[in-house]
């Protein structure tokens, strides 16, 4: 029997590196969209696009990986709970890696356009954000509640940004209108940054279900 349990604790630990693995990915995703919006670099942009089908391809082996394990192990309670939870969260990490492409695709509709208006908000999101990926991945793997609580807070900072930026844009937009196509952008990135915040805190709120054995809103 500790045979069988030594080779599912080791195949669970392969499916935490695999996440691991592609919430780096995502990470570094946002990262450098963030950074060829801030430089007006396309091609790096373009780069950020391209490289997304890395961590689509990630997600369908995991999601394999989660099947075959579940399949073959037929997991106790604890255990199935982990499993439900790693295929929970690889699917949000999917989606924070698509809002690095969106912030990209709308870094190449901004192309060399200028404003004066300022994103140091924007910014601020971004890193954030990236605290909040790494901190939800340890409180999974580490089950680590105190990690999962202070990422609902960081989300309240990241909203609170958010909702500043918003008012900032909109004022500035109605003494600007000749910025609209780039203002807009500006609208959609702010919001790309706030909902990778939220998802973000969808793995926080697995992670506590995990831990606790009952469900928190972490975004409330």
């Amino acid at each position: 029997m500790m045979v069988v349990r030594e080779s599912f604790d080791n195949k669970l630990q392969e499916l935490q590196e695999k996440m691991k693995t592609m919430s780096d990915l995502a990470g570094a995703s946002l990262e450098r969209a963030f950074e060829a919006f801030q430089a007006k670099d396309v091609e790096l942009a373009l780069k950020v696009i391209e490289e997304d089908e890395v961590v689509d391809d990630l997600e369908i082996e995991i999601n394999h990986f989660i099947i075959w394990l579940m399949a073959k192990e037929q997991p106790v309670a604890r255990d199935l709970r982990k499993i439900i939870g790693a295929l929970k969260i690889s699917s949000e990490i999917e989606r924070i890696a698509d809002f690095g492409v969106n912030i990209a695709k709308s870094t190449i509709r901004i192309g060399n356009s200028n404003s004066l208006v300022d994103i140091t908000n924007l910014e601020k999101m971004k890193d954030i954000s990236i605290t909040m990926l790494q901190k939800g991945l340890d409180s999974f793997i580490n089950g680590d509640i105190k990690l999962a609580k202070e990422i609902g807070e960081l989300d309240d900072e990241v909203d609170n940004y958010s909702d500043e930026t918003y008012k900032t844009l909109t004022s500035y937009l109605k003494e600007h209108p000749e910025e609209t196509d780039h203002l807009v952008q500006l609208l959609l990135i702010n919001r790309y940054l706030e909902r990778t915040a939220d998802h973000i805190t969808n793995i926080a709120e697995s992670a506590a279900y995990l831990i606790k054995g009952q469900m928190y809103d972490l975004n409330s």
